[in-house]
């Protein structure tokens, strides 16, 4: 049975500053289809999107809506004709409550008296997140006090309530824990039923298997081609992405165990985690499991000095060390990648290179002043061994997809050649290409002695890449595994509060 298309683009072009970011690209989503785009990080994918909800404009093609030829302005009109995009960064204000981020621009009032229904509101509110199969978030909350993951659900709902005829998705699972995924795939299924269609932008391959119809590949701003899931394989689609074959998934670890660098005893911190210890070795990497609200992120934003600790101490090379401040822990040679690219780990509006080189000023200066034939020398090589995709490296960084902004993250701190890295969901919104270049930079700086904490909510990267695995459960260390005894279900099993290892 022949498919009716919802939106369909032709022969879209798109440059800017004289950089082709895409040329004669073509993607139709037909009604009730779950339509997945994927490509590497600067493959042209949020351009595309952006071109379609009207935030950019293009240089050539056109994008029909309903076989109608349409030049959307604003995302607003965009959002008129039903067009509803879920960014990959969110668009949450936190010093709003919940209701006020849900009807932000929609608020309800009473008749045309200009008074805001606030029960109306809450009441809807409360009835959006259900239908996801959420039930912690009270509508009066602030936004600001809720995890990445519990704002991604706002952001979800928020989407959900209006009545859209096509919902883009940019990695809307990245911060979502298995549960949720679970819930938002079952309301994907309902709107798919009622004809909504779905342009779902994730590099988590085992979800374009599990919810997509079809799936457009885009590489280097060029149109690769359009596949029936159901006809297609993974290795297909990892050849379409980044034209040859991957090999192995996760490096091989030759690292050599040393001594003790980091250790951390009976760290606490009020309502949030106590009696936490741990330690890791130079050239070892401890992978960090659990579920979201477990505490993981608390406690390295304790250690890094984010969150000030209620007891507990934390030791480098044996000698205890106080750190109150981020700067004390940079001091002491510990980086910390962080999960909030967006908020706290980069400057958005300055460049790639004022990025990299304001973390290592120390390196690149002498008496206050940037000497800038060694800030030149030190950006120009981390980009290019992190392979960032950029015009040039003044370039804002708000202008580069997701995947890239994780790059100069990681690259700002390479660059302090710290002793213990820390990493908090490092290649959450990243290609399934960049993951592994990432992955040989983790194994390449443990190789080098450097010792590595790294959080992940995939359960595949922690034991792909961790030599031992710390799993934590509603603030407590429920089981430390070495690498070869572990395996998804043990580390589940401990991560929901079923296992607790007393040793």
């Amino acid at each position: 049975m022949r498919q009716t298309p919802f939106v369909e683009m032709t022969g879209i072009d798109k440059a800017f500053d004289g950089n082709k970011v895409l040329q004669n690209v073509h993607l139709t989503v037909n009604k009730g289809e779950v339509h997945a785009l994927m490509g590497e990080n600067g493959a042209g994918k949020s351009t595309l999107i952006k071109i379609m909800c009207g935030v950019h404009s293009r240089d050539a093609g056109e994008v029909k809506v309903n076989n109608e030829p349409i030049v959307f302005k604003t995302p607003k009109e965009a959002e008129e004709r039903g067009i509803n995009i879920i960014h990959q960064e969110l668009n949450i204000i936190p010093e709003l409550t919940v209701t006020q981020n849900m009807f932000l621009g929609k608020e309800l009032t009473y008749g045309k008296t200009g008074i805001l229904n606030k029960q109306a509101m809450r009441k809807a509110t409360k009835k959006s997140l259900l239908e996801l199969g959420v039930d912690s978030i009270h509508p009066d909350e602030l936004a600001g006090n809720l995890s990445v993951g519990q704002q991604q659900m706002i952001e979800i709902a928020r989407a959900l309530a209006t009545k859209s005829e096509l919902i883009v998705m940019d990695e809307p699972t990245a911060a979502l824990t298995d549960r949720e995924i679970e819930s938002l795939f079952e309301v994907i299924n309902s709107l798919r039923d009622r004809g909504v269609s779905i342009i779902y932008v994730s590099h988590r391959m085992e979800e374009i298997f599990a919810i997509c119809d079809r799936i457009t590949v885009l590489r280097d701003g060029l149109y690769v081609g359009t596949e029936v899931i159901k006809e297609t394989t993974f290795d297909d689609i990892v050849r379409m992405m980044v034209g040859r074959e991957l090999g192995e998934r996760f490096p091989t670890r030759h690292a050599e165990i040393g001594d003790v660098v980091l250790s951390v005893e009976n760290l606490a911190l009020a309502g949030v985690f106590k009696d936490v210890s741990f330690h890791v070795r130079a050239g070892e990497i401890l992978g960090v499991a659990g579920l979201m609200g477990a505490g993981r992120t608390e406690v390295v934003e304790t250690i890094f000095g984010y969150r000030k600790k209620e007891q507990g101490e934390v030791k480098l090379h044996g000698k205890s060390i106080e750190i109150n401040h981020p700067v004390d822990a940079v001091q002491h040679g510990i980086a910390f990648i962080t999960e909030d690219r967006k908020d706290k780990g980069l400057l958005i509006d300055a460049s790639i290179r004022d990025n990299v080189a304001l973390t290592n000023l120390s390196t690149i200066s002498k008496s206050g002043v940037v000497i800038r034939s060694k800030e030149k020398s030190l950006v120009d090589d981390l980009v290019k061994r992190l392979h960032v995709r950029m015009a040039h490296v003044h370039q804002p960084v708000k202008s580069l997809s997701g995947g890239n902004q994780q790059k100069v993250v990681i690259a700002k701190w390479l660059g302090i050649q710290p002793q213990v890295l820390i990493l908090d969901e490092p290649t959450r919104g990243v290609d399934i290409g960049a993951k592994k270049e990432i992955y040989s930079i983790m194994n390449e700086l443990s190789e080098n002695g450097v010792a590595i904490v790294m959080i992940s909510s995939e359960l595949p990267e922690v034991l792909g890449i961790s030599d031992r695995i710390m799993v934590l459960h509603e603030g407590k260390v429920m089981r430390k595994l070495q690498r070869e005894e572990a395996d998804q279900e043990k580390i589940m099993l401990a991560a929901t509060g079923r296992y607790h290892d007393e040793k």
